[in-house]
């Protein structure tokens, strides 16, 4: 006969806790209650708190920080990195930002932002291309790309910079909402137009970063190709081993 043991006390306090964290009730950055306050909520003893709060320690999803008590770190294993190549194309303010509009209209839709789209080839696609400058140099060349049907009714097909990003334009507009990106990096030889905005010489290649924002039913609403030169860049990243 098989038995199903329950588990410890603190071992379910410490799922329990999990969960919250993962549904974003105690969200990454927040502060968890404290262990009295979790004693009372629970009806659990201190040590048995203690235990559930040192396994979430333990397995990353919770660090104690001096003088400020035990924060939520998030899921084990997702790296909060900083720069956000994504979040900065989808968020430039046109109007604000260091750099330029440089091209607006009407294109066939390059064949990897296609697939994403879910569009047929030689579809055509309403792209915006702005070149970020820093220090009168060319530093990245951000070309977002819409499907037609969406962008009808708004201002993104003017050639004009528009106050604030093509997201909150949207958004407003439109009625819709950002939910999620998903980043995809690779390398290549840029095009010949990429090059000479880039100010490239010959043979360098660039860094695509290709940002795929989507609502929360995953729909792509705006593709964006960020291309940075690719002697430039330096790639780091830390993460847990255990």
């Amino acid at each position: 006969m098989a038995y199903e043991v329950e588990p410890p006390k603190y071992v379910r306090l410490a799922q329990t806790l999990q969960r919250r964290i993962e549904d974003g009730t105690y969200a990454p950055g927040t502060r968890v209650p404290s262990e009295n306050q979790l004693v009372q909520a629970f009806g659990m003893s201190r040590p048995t708190v203690v235990r559930a709060l040192d396994l979430l320690k333990r397995d990353g999803w919770l660090e104690s920080r001096q003088g400020y008590g035990t924060i939520v770190r998030g899921r084990p294993g997702v790296v909060e990195r900083k720069d956000r190549r994504g979040r900065e194309a989808l968020e430039r303010d046109e109007s604000q930002g260091a750099g330029r509009l440089i091209e607006v209209g009407h294109v066939p839709v390059p064949a990897r932002v296609a697939s994403v789209l879910g569009l047929p080839k030689r579809a055509e696609v309403l792209m915006r291309r702005f070149l970020v400058e820093e220090d009168g140099e060319a530093a990245e060349l951000i070309s977002s790309y819409f499907p037609v049907g969406l962008v009808e009714g708004t201002e993104l097909g003017s050639g004009e910079p528009l106050s604030g990003s093509p997201r909150e334009h949207l958004e407003a507009r439109k009625k819709v909402r950002f939910d999620h990106v998903t980043e995809r990096v690779s390398a290549r030889l840029p095009e010949a137009r990429e090059a000479e905005l880039l100010d490239l010489p010959d043979g360098v290649p660039v860094l695509s970063v290709l940002v795929v924002a989507c609502d929360a039913s995953g729909r792509a609403l705006q593709v964006a190709d960020v291309l940075l030169p690719a002697d430039r860049q330096e790639l780091e990243d830390t993460y847990r081993l255990n």
